[in-house]
């Protein structure tokens, strides 16, 4: 099984892939004009702007369900995979991952919410909406909300679910059978209550799980800060072969930093958008911006702080290209959660091990809840014509299962599985945005045209002349008043806004 896998994700996580996701970020960064640096202080404030409908979700709460499926065990696990195959440097692409993969987050979430439909009262939309109204290709579409379905239903719960039941194991010496029962039980009550109660779990939830951790990862550095300045120069020369001990691993380091940073902060890769096209909000360009910075949270600030603590501490391993050891730092441990554990462990005896096993739980879990809404639209995709009531259900127990099996199977084969369920998205999702980018970048030139004027922006797509975004036409928008009006476009920004 392990090598079928591995033998799969050869050819999907080929050196194309790596290319393509680098070079889309560039170049979308570009045409931005690196709005992901413009646009800071804005993102910031529209993570608080707007409310929730009955139809739709709020900024923050859209923001909180992306963050769930982008902060999970590769905030954790995953760092300490990267930089155990790819070394230090690993962390310096995974950096320059959400740099630049923050540009096309926004990208996927703004053409998200321009071509979202409201099916059965509520907001959805994702790829397969903008690839068949925004491209004209249906099967394309189709495609993209199979391999979406499977990836999400089938291949990537387990990834989350493993670390999870390793996590626990390693601190409490909870069984992996025992971690697969409570996940499946939790997992149940959430996911049959609809995407309302899965974003009322991912509100409260998300920001406490991601600020403790952080705020654990500032002490550490605090407390060993005398070591941080040597711990970057690692990085940085370890990420362009400058370092004597891993520049023999520079294709490694670029590999598994873009390979872990996609599966981390997930620019890209389609996942996003799902999230965020049901937010209640005037203009698409909003969201888009608060997607934007969602991967800032989760790699600059999430993976960075498990990174840094693996590294002051000299809690890692890695191993040459051949299998070899190039550094040993923790023996009779695999790359994992146990990792970051023992990190922690080593700078606070009796609290760090069990910390770790938490805060990855709360990480995974929220990826599992924020996996099933994922599939569960693509499923609604499906089902606009022809109503199949029995494919939900089946992703219910699909998912469930899979959460089971992957907390009981071994982590190689449950990482090389999510690993192609990533890659299989990220081929399909990149694509279709490559060539679907000129509305997204239309509405980001209307949104800062609209600011400029003084206005609040509202979208209005027939004025941009971008077709097929219905939802938006006719004044047909969000039940808050927030559609697009005949005209003018935009409304004046109340005095508290400036």
């Amino acid at each position: 099984m392990n090598e079928l896998v591995n033998w799969i994700n050869g050819y999907i996580w080929s050196p194309a892939l790596i290319y393509l996701c680098l070079g889309v970020g560039l170049y979308f960064s570009l045409r931005g004009r690196f709005l992901q640096v413009r646009h800071v202080k804005e993102m910031v404030r529209l993570m608080f702007d707007g409310k929730s409908s009955d139809s739709g979700v709020s900024s923050f709460q859209a923001l909180a369900m992306t963050l769930a499926g982008r902060v999970g065990t590769g905030n954790i696990a995953g760092v300490a995979t990267a930089i155990t195959f790819g070394g230090p440097g690993a962390v310096f692409w995974m950096w320059m991952m959400a740099f630049l993969g923050a540009s096309s987050a926004f990208v996927e979430s703004t053409l998200g919410q321009i071509y979202k439909e409201k099916i059965n009262g509520e907001y959805r939309g994702g790829p397969a909406f903008y690839i068949e109204k925004g491209l004209g290709m249906k099967r394309y579409a189709l495609v993209f909300a199979i391999a979406t379905i499977f990836a999400c239903g089938v291949l990537l719960p387990g990834v989350q679910a493993n670390s999870i039941a390793a996590g626990l194991q390693n601190a409490m010496g909870i069984t992996p059978e025992v971690t697969a029962g409570v996940l499946a039980v939790i997992l149940g009550f959430i996911i049959f209550g609809g995407v309302k109660r899965i974003a009322s779990f991912a509100e409260i939830v998300v920001p406490f799980m991601a600020i403790g951790y952080v705020l654990v990862a500032c002490a550490i550095i605090v407390l060993n800060i005398d070591q941080l300045p040597a711990v970057l120069a690692l990085i940085v020369k370890s990420a362009f072969g400058m370092d004597a001990g891993f520049g023999a691993i520079l294709g490694l380091a670029i590999q598994w930093g873009v390979k872990r940073g996609v599966y981390s902060n997930e620019a890209g890769q389609g996942t996003g958008p799902h999230a965020s096209s049901a937010a209640a909000v005037s203009h698409p360009a909003k969201q888009g911006l608060v997607q934007g910075f969602s991967v800032y949270v989760d790699t600059l600030f999430v993976c960075s702080a498990t990174a840094f603590m693996l590294l002051i501490t000299g809690k890692y391993n890695v191993q040459g290209p051949d299998g070899s050891a190039m550094f040993t730092g923790l023996t009779g441990v695999a790359a994992g959660p146990g990792y970051t554990q023992d990190a922690l462990e080593s700078i606070m005896p009796g609290f760090g091990s069990i910390f770790v096993a938490v805060a990855l739980f709360f990480f995974a879990f929220t990826t599992i809840v924020a996996y099933y809404y994922i599939a569960e639209t693509n499923i609604v995709y499906i089902n606009r014509k022809v109503h199949r009531p029995w494919l939900t259900h089946v992703l219910k127990v699909a998912i469930v299962s899979s959460t089971i099996y992957g907390a009981v199977k071994t982590a190689e084969v449950a990482w090389g599985l999510g690993d192609i369920g990533v890659g299989l998205m990220a081929w399909l999702n990149i694509t279709a945005i490559l060539l679907l980018q000129k509305p997204a970048f239309a509405a980001l030139r209307d949104y800062e045209a609209q600011k400029k004027a003084g206005l609040d922006p509202v979208f209005d797509p027939v004025k941009l002349g971008i077709k097929g975004a219905d939802f938006w036409v006719g004044g047909k928008g969000d039940e808050e008043g927030k559609g697009q009006p005949a005209a003018p476009v935009g409304r004046p920004l109340p005095e508290s806004r400036g």
